[in-house]
């Protein structure tokens, strides 16, 4: 090759990996950031990345590859397409060239079926670009929507992500956010003091907490930018590259057919009082890994990944330790969204169940509790991944229907001995049976007799044994060898739905 044009090919990739300037890249440092290069060093495999449009640039600018660097590389072996948005190089902001950058690898990701992450940090649209700034957002957008359920989309907010830009994170699978520095919103402080008169600080309005306990924006919130690059690569451990992959089986270091006797004293036998479902988790997962998603937001609901004999599973569980692992509005919506992820994904669902029902009140009613528990019924419903569940305690009412039950077509359902399944608790059931005989007699004598009595006749697992509403009722102990045989034969499960364009879920 001419050594003039080899030259002048390693100066244009000097001024394109160049960012900003030695002066930006400092700031950003001393803002405890990450540039988007150090990034890409830290989320991929070493030596994999593999830049596009490294000389992308508005006409006459000087800038090279914009304000992102965009492009391929490995994760743990498998590919994975990225963009990480360059904050030293005009605040990252969004500009023609930038967009068409971003839609060129969401692209190449569809047409590849490989998982798509965003490293995001931007301070939004380039207002100088007028409409063509707002044009490159649409045309991310509607990539965003059309790749949804075709290969997983992942967002990582790493700075600001205001305005119109926060549609694209929030359309995507998963958003991690890093405490400090992490901020989203539509509308920044500045404009809410001159609206509403409210002052809010930057992280009091769409910081990592607010979005990660308040809103449920955000699925994961990290202490720093290197764990949640980190906690990235450990999610695509359980996720396929695309919808018509099966999930990445790792080989087990925990033994299929072992027993958990810990589980035998670990429930409680009064249906009130709480325990930590957690460590029924911890008892019955490979290893006792559990990745949990949104754990600061609706915690009476777990959701997340772990693996049985190596397999990947979704996991959806009631926590009696928090409103007594009671359904709200919160916890409807965070269940049926994870439901749904993992019925994209080819991830079976494992169910443990331990509820009194829905949550009872005036605000839940008012905010939609019957529109928003649908979704959990439509959710489990439409799910077509093998779907195995077991209720540890109680399952009571339209709760206990929702939590996979075999009326939704849960595959395999099963139940621990003291489990309780009926249309209300038996304390409640009895007050509304025997209201005239306990208000004639010794209330308090006669309704431990009927308590017990009604306890004995429904709420029990061997009523809904009898009906083959249970597939079987089984020792707390062998939760988990029961659960890897039943996925095991589920393996091969084909089910499909009726035709139609697509469903219409009650949003």
């Amino acid at each position: 090759m001419n050594s003039a044009a080899l030259a002048r090919l390693r100066e244009m990739e000097a001024r394109a990996r160049w960012g900003g300037g030695a002066e930006r890249v400092e700031r950003q440092h001393a803002r405890g950031k990450y540039t988007a290069r150090e990034r890409l060093d830290l989320l991929l495999d070493p030596g994999t990345f593999q830049e596009l449009d490294a000389f992308g640039s508005q006409d006459g600018d000087e800038l090279l590859g914009d304000s992102v660097v965009t492009g391929y590389g490995q994760i743990a072996g498998r590919p994975v397409y990225v963009f990480s948005q360059d904050f030293t190089v005009l605040g990252g902001s969004v500009g023609a060239i930038h967009g068409r950058k971003i839609c060129k690898v969401m692209d190449l990701a569809m047409a590849s079926g490989a998982p798509l992450i965003g490293l995001n940090d931007s301070g939004g649209a380039r207002i100088q670009e007028g409409v063509d700034a707002l044009a490159a957002y649409g045309e991310i957008f509607y990539r965003n929507t059309i790749a949804s359920g075709v290969i997983p989309q992942i967002s990582v907010i790493l700075g600001p992500c205001a305005g119109g830009a926060v549609y694209s994170p929030a359309i995507t699978d998963f958003v991690f956010m890093v405490h400090g520095t992490s901020h989203m919103f539509i509308t920044g402080p500045e404009v809410i003091r001159a609206v509403t008169r409210k002052e809010v600080s930057f992280e009091g309005l769409g910081g990592a907490q607010i979005h990660s306990q308040a809103s449920g924006v955000a699925h994961f919130a990290c202490a720093d930018e290197g764990t949640a690059l980190a906690e990235v690569r450990r999610l695509l451990g359980f996720l396929p590259g695309n919808n018509a992959d099966d999930p990445p089986r790792q080989q087990p270091t925990d033994r299929p057919d072992r027993l958990a006797a810990e589980l035998e004293e670990l429930v409680p036998e009064a249906p009130d009082q709480a325990y930590d479902m957690r460590q029924v988790l911890q008892a019955v997962l490979d290893d006792g890994e559990f990745m949990e998603v949104q754990a600061g937001f609706a915690p009476n609901l777990l959701v997340g990944f772990a693996r049985l004999d190596g397999y990947p599973v979704g996991i959806v569980a009631q926590q009696p330790d928090v409103l007594a692992g009671v359904l709200d509005i919160d916890a409807s919506d965070k269940g049926a969204r994870f439901i749904r992820f993992c019925d994209c994904f080819n991830v079976p669902l494992v169910t443990l169940a331990d509820t009194p029902g829905f949550l009872p009140g005036v605000e839940q009613e008012h905010g939609g509790i019957i529109r928003h528990g649908a979704k959990m019924i439509f959710a489990y419903a439409e799910a077509t991944v093998p779907k195995v569940a077991v209720i540890t305690r109680k399952a009571y009412g339209g709760a206990y229907i929702v939590m996979s039950s075999k009326h939704l077509r849960g595959d395999i359902n099963l139940a621990w001995p003291g489990a309780e399944i009926a249309v209300m608790g038996p304390e409640a059931a009895v007050n509304v049976l025997h209201k005239k005989r306990l208000a004639a007699g010794d209330a308090d004598a006669l309704r431990g007799e009927l308590i017990a009595e009604y306890r004995e006749r429904f709420a029990n697992p061997y009523t809904a044994a009898a009906r083959g509403y249970l597939d079987a009722v089984i020792p707390p102990r062998e939760t988990r060898p029961r659960l890897i045989t039943a996925l095991k034969v589920l393996r091969g499960k084909r089910s499909s739905l009726p035709m139609k364009k697509h469903s219409n879920i009650p949003l």
